[in-house]
């Protein structure tokens, strides 16, 4: 989860001017494609950023959680303990799945932004000349 905070934190910090995604498409490299998807990177960058508060949002519910709010219900069989294992297993291994997802597409985001700066200086060096 850090990572992804820390992705999402230097994406922010990068991108500038977000309207120069506009109309550019995510590369094969290092951004999970999305199967049938024609979502530009502007639009990627606006769902990144409002994904983020929800994450930190979850994250602080989390950690302010008081737990002997947890432990009162004392009434839950064994059976019922070891499903709530296992079914809370799959969804933090979900979670992790999706971080990592977002992780990768928040750092190829900012690479793809890099690069285009990168053109647009190039042009302006020659123009200039």
């Amino acid at each position: 989860m850090e990572q992804y905070l820390s992705a999402t934190q230097k994406m922010e910090q990068e991108v500038m001017f977000p309207s120069l995604l506009r109309g550019v498409f995510p590369q094969q490299e290092g951004a999970a494609p999305a199967a049938g998807s024609h979502t530009d990177l502007y639009e990627r960058y606006q769902l990144l950023k409002a994904i983020k508060p929800m994450v930190e949002k979850g994250l602080a519910s989390v950690t302010d959680q008081n737990p002997s709010s947890a432990s009162t219900d004392t009434a839950l069989d064994e059976g019922a303990d070891s499903n709530l294992e296992e079914c809370l297993s799959h969804h933090v291994n979900g979670l992790q799945q999706v971080l990592t997802e977002l992780t990768k597409n928040t750092k190829a985001l900012t690479r793809r932004y890099s690069q285009i700066l990168e053109q647009i200086n190039l042009s302006e060096d020659h123009s200039s000349s």
